[in-house]
C-alpha cells in the first residue's frame, strides 16, 4: 500500500484525546506544518548507525527521562540535572564495559501519555484522564480536563527550548571530562554514591592527565569535551507527529523531525492500526514496547511490516514484562526473533512492569524488582548468545521520592508522599538511577 505522512488517517487510532473543535484543531495541525523542524533528517541517519553497533554488541544503549514532560517544571534546572546524571550513568557503563554509550533523553516532547481509562472518577465526579500537558492539565476540574488544541504548540516551543539548551550543554564545555568532577548533583553530596563516583571521576582524571602527556587533550580532541544526547517520545499525538514529518532534501525520505527516535507503546501497537501505518513510512530509528501480551507471530510480523529491509539500528524492541514474568514470556520471543534473521536492538524497561500500587493509593516501583529485572534480561541474552542492547528509564535528575527501596535512597512507601511530584508514573530520582548504573555495569563485566 501507498504511504503518505497522512495516511494513518484512514486506520483505526487508539488513545487519542477528543478535541470539541476539529475547526481549531485542524488550523493548530497546519500552523505547525510551516514550523521549522526540531531536529534534522541528518541527526537521525546517525542515530541509526549508532545504534546498528548496540544492534552488534559494539555499543550500549542508555535511554531515560521523564515518564510525562510538565509544562510547569519547564526550566533549564530541571534539563540540566537530567543532563548530568545522564552523563555520570554514561561514564559509569562506558568505564565499566569499554563500550561507547548511545544516550537517548526521553526529553524534548515527552508530553503525551496514553491511559488506561477515558476517564477519570473521584468522589462521584467522572472527568476525561489527563494525557498529558500537550493535550490537557492535571487539575481535576471540567476545563482542566478539556483538550486544548493550542496546547501542541505550546509543547512545540517547550521541546524546541529544551533541544536548544541540550545542544549547548553537549557541545559548549559542559560535558568537558576535565570537568567531571562537578557532575555531581548537589544532593549526593555525603552519599557513599558520591564516594564512589568521585572514585571513578579520579580514574578518568588520571587517565586524561598520561593522555595529555601524550600529546591527545580535549582541546584537540573533540570527543574528550563534546557529546550527544538524542531525543526521544512516545509518538502518541500523529496529528502532531504529521505536521512535524518532512521530507529530506537530500535523500527524498519522509522523517518524524519531532524527535530523533520515536516508539510505539505497548497499547497502540496493533498491526491492523494508525501507529503501525505511520511508522512504517518514516526513516526514523524506531521503537516497539513489547509487553506480556505480546505473541511470537505479532512480533515478528511486526518486525517484517516496520523493518522491511532488515537495517541494523532501525527497530528497537523495548521489553517491558515486570520481573515476575520476563523470565517465563521473553525467552520464547528472543529466540524466534533470533531464528528469524532479524537485525534489532533490544532494550529493556524495567519501569512499566513492576507499577503497583500503595495502599494510600500511590503508584510507585520497587528498586530491587527494576535491577532483578534488568539483571534478568542481560542473563537470558547470554544464555541465548544474543546481545542485551541497553535499558529505557523512566527518571529524573531530581531529588524526588517516587520508586521505593535501594542502598542510597533508602524510600520506604511511608516516606513517598514528601517529594512524590510526577506528572504520571514514579520515576527513579538521581541517587536510584545512578545506583542501578553501577549495578548494571557490574552484571555487564560479570557476564562478559
Amino acid at each position: 500500500m501507498s504511504w503518505s505522512p497522512s495516511s494513518w488517517r484512514n486506520f483505526p487510532i487508539k488513545q487519542q484525546p477528543l478535541y470539541k473543535d476539529l475547526e481549531e484543531l485542524r488550523r493548530v495541525e497546519e500552523e505547525i506544518s510551516k514550523f521549522p523542524p526540531l531536529i534534522f533528517a541528518g541527526e537521525a541517519r546517525e542515530l541509526k548507525s549508532q545504534l546498528a553497533q548496540v544492534a552488534q554488541g559494539k555499543a550500549i544503549l542508555l535511554q531515560g527521562g521523564d515518564c510525562a514532560e510538565s509544562f510547569a517544571n519547564f526550566n533549564a534546572q530541571t534539563i540540566r540535572d537530567l543532563f548530568k546524571v545522564l552523563l555520570q550513568m554514561n561514564m559509569v557503563l562506558m568505564y565499566a564495559t569499554g563500550k561507547p554509550v548511545v544516550k537517548i533523553g526521553r526529553i524534548a516532547g515527552q508530553y503525551a501519555k496514553p491511559r488506561s481509562s477515558e476517564y477519570e472518577e473521584i468522589d462521584g465526579v467522572k472527568l476525561p484522564s489527563y494525557r498529558g500537558d500537550i493535550v490537557n492539565d492535571i487539575e481535576f476540574t471540567p476545563q482542566a480536563r478539556e483538550p486544548k488544541p493550542q496546547k501542541l504548540i505550546e509543547a512545540y516551543y517547550k521541546s524546541a527550548a529544551t533541544l536548544n539548551l541540550i545542544r549547548a550543554y553537549a557541545r559548549g564545555g559542559f560535558a568537558d571530562l576535565r570537568a567531571i568532577h562537578q557532575w555531581n548533583l548537589e544532593f549526593l553530596k555525603g552519599n557513599e554514591l558520591e564516594e564512589k563516583f568521585e572514585h571513578l571521576a579520579n580514574k578518568i582524571t588520571q587517565a586524561l592527565k598520561f593522555m595529555e602527556a601524550c600529546g591527545i587533550d580535549p582541546d584537540n580532541t573533540p570527543q574528550l569535551k563534546q557529546t550527544t544526547l538524542y531525543t526521544s517520545h512516545e509518538a502518541l499525538l500523529l496529528n502532531y507527529e504529521e505536521a512535524l514529518t518532512r521530507k529530506d532534501s537530500f535523500t527524498q525520505e519522509w522523517y518524524d523531525c519531532s524527535a530523533h527516535f520515536l516508539w510505539i507503546g505497548d497499547r497502540t501497537r496493533g498491526l491492523d492500526e494508525a501507529h503501525i501505518e505511520f511508522f512504517r513510512g518514516i526513516k526514523n530509528p524506531i521503537g516497539v514496547k513489547v509487553g506480556p501480551s505480546m505473541q511470537k507471530e505479532e512480533l515478528l510480523k511486526l518486525i517484517e511490516v516496520l523493518n522491511p529491509q532488515n537495517e541494523a539500528g532501525r527497530l528497537t524492541l523495548i521489553v517491558r514484562m515486570g520481573a515476575n514474568k520476563i523470565g517465563k514470556l521473553f525467552p520464547p520471543l528472543l529466540k524466534a526473533v533470533k531464528e528469524s534473521g532479524a537485525q534489532v536492538v533490544w532494550s529493556i524497561d524495567p519501569m512499566h512492569g513492576n507499577t503497583y500500587k500503595t495502599e494510600g493509593g500511590l503508584k510507585t516501583r520497587d528498586f530491587e524488582n527494576i535491577l532483578q529485572e534488568v539483571k534478568e534480561f542481560i542473563q537470558i541474552h547470554k544464555a541465548e548468545g544474543t546481545v542485551p542492547g541497553g535499558m529505557h528509564l523512566e527518571m529524573t535528575g531530581s531529588d524526588v521520592t517516587e520508586c521505593t527501596g535501594s542502598i542510597s535512597a533508602s524510600i520506604t512507601e511511608d516516606a513517598l508522599s514528601s517529594r512524590y511530584h510526577t506528572q504520571c508514573d514514579p520515576r527513579l530520582n538521581a541517587n536510584q538511577a545512578l545506583e542501578l548504573a553501577f549495578m548494571v555495569a557490574e552484571t555487564f563485566k560479570e557476564l562478559g
